[in-house]
């Protein structure tokens, strides 16, 4: 399907940034827009990769629909702008329900106005905390081994507390439904779950694969944090450029496929444990650095999320490609090329 404006929101992200170059790539015909406050690290560099592509940046805040109704006219806009930290969450409440939610109902209000469709990056942070606390019912399972106990879908329950970030993103799921029903707007949601690769900037509760890799390669510790401290939270991690992938077919089949909610991961292809990333991070950079035991487990953390990417599969006949080990390479040799970038960032 053609879409001659495109717009992304938090085009200057990790994640929005790789989608607008790919796109620029991939669209020929398109033409490619970011809107991002550059308030984030990392985000003034990907801008001036955008640039160079010929991606201009709007530079403002999304929760501002004063400015954002006086942005060009759209076809599609891909909403990837968020504060992604749960913790954070916690703490300038104002600030995540503004960007997350206030942010979101902007982009539905202009969506509307132009009758452009919208791709909404969600989160497998909207599920219930209590109900995957229950997939690993004793500590000594995940202490032991590595656990694929069950794959979580869109049904799995989102009733529970699942911290405020992930209230924000569910909220925007509802609020896009509703502006569908009530002005016929058409969507895609797509819940991601841990989402690494080349140009992610990595903190500890957001972008960890990123975050690992580097701290191996400068020899600074980490910590392994919650659950007895043993490092045996299992995550699964989709690739970037998987994710990409998926959003240049879902833009080609929109007429076809729309008005549905994906949950979209790494899945049974690409997982991890923190302990079975810290051993590949010491074989692919040689090093071996020290990582303290913290015992206190965060109320907002989970010990296990992989994704079941069936639905997704059956409607694009798409699943992620990369495993967790071309993932962390692809990263590595990012982070190694751009070292002195990073050091003035990080």
């Amino acid at each position: 399907m053609k879409m001659k404006n495109i717009l992304i929101t938090g085009g200057c992200g990790f994640v929005g940034s790789n989608i607008s170059i790919f796109l620029k790539k991939y669209l020929k015909n398109s033409k490619i827009r970011s809107l991002d406050n550059l308030s984030h690290k990392g985000s003034k560099l990907n801008c001036k990769r955008l640039l160079k592509l010929g991606i201009k940046n709007y530079k403002f805040d999304i929760s501002l629909y004063r400015l954002i109704k006086k942005l060009p006219k759209f076809d599609l806009i891909i909403d990837c702008c968020a504060e992604p930290s749960v913790e954070v969450s916690r703490i300038e409440i104002d600030r995540v329900i503004n960007t997350n939610f206030i942010g979101t109902f902007n982009i539905l209000k202009k969506a509307k106005k132009d009758n452009a469709k919208i791709i909404f990056l969600s989160s497998s942070r909207v599920y219930s905390i209590s109900e995957i606390n229950k997939i690993v019912k004793h500590k000594k399972k995940i202490k032991n081994r590595l656990l694929i106990n069950k794959l979580i879908d869109q049904k799995f329950d989102v009733l529970r507390p699942k911290s405020i970030y992930g209230l924000t993103k569910l909220a925007s799921e509802m609020l896009i439904e509703e502006f569908s029903y009530a002005f016929n707007l058409k969507y895609i949601i797509n819940r991601c779950g841990v989402i690494s690769g080349p140009w992610q900037i990595g903190k500890q509760d957001q972008g960890f694969v990123s975050l690992w890799i580097w701290r191996h390669i400068i020899k600074k510790k980490l910590n392994y944090i919650g659950y007895g401290g043993y490092g045996n939270q299992v995550r699964d991690v989709l690739h970037i450029n998987d994710l990409c992938e998926l959003i240049k077919i879902q833009i080609n089949n929109f007429n076809k496929i729309n008005n549905k909610t994906f949950c979209v991961g790494g899945g049974k292809t690409s997982y991890t444990s923190l302990i079975q990333l810290t051993k590949i991070c010491q074989k692919i950079t040689g090093n071996t650095i020290p990582i303290k035991k913290i015992n206190k487990t965060s109320i907002y953390d989970v010990p296990y999320f992989v994704t079941d990417n069936s639905l997704v599969n059956k409607y694009y006949n798409w699943k992620p490609k990369n495993k967790i080990i071309d993932t962390v390479k692809d990263t590595y040799n990012w982070l190694i090329k751009y070292q002195k970038q990073m050091f003035k960032i990080i």
